[in-house]
């Protein structure tokens, strides 16, 4: 999870020099939102196996693309638009709202790791 913010702010300093135009290709809302939410699974899961740092950078990678194969999305395409997206704080925020309300009813009904 620190790791995606770190790079979340990161991409946020980057993208704010854009021109606002919306790029070709661009992720809607809802399969950002829903990108993101197996991402932030799959950074958890991770996160939680007892394993090297190092082993858990590889472990990531791979569920990583399995992520992108999973929503038809290519990591440039997700890239892009997460720079998108991050030049507007307000629809950032609302995406994210939606993300974290949607992990919270995954736990809370104990079906988090259904994708797996």
């Amino acid at each position: 999870m620190k790791r995606f913010l770190i790079l979340s702010f990161c991409l946020l300093s980057l993208g704010s020099c854009g021109s606002g135009n919306k790029p070709a290709g661009l992720l809607s809302e809802d399969k950002m939102v829903e990108v993101l939410i197996d991402i932030h699974i799959t950074e958890g899961l991770t996160g939680a196996i007892p394993v090297s740092y190092d082993s858990s950078k590889v472990l990531y990678s791979l569920l990583e693309k399995d992520v992108f194969l999973k929503h038809q999305v290519s990591d440039s395409v997700f890239t892009q638009s997460m720079l998108y997206y991050l030049q507007d704080p307000a629809e950032m925020e609302q995406i994210y709202s939606r993300v974290v309300d949607s992990l919270v009813v995954r736990e809370s009904s104990g079906g988090v790791l259904d994708q797996f």
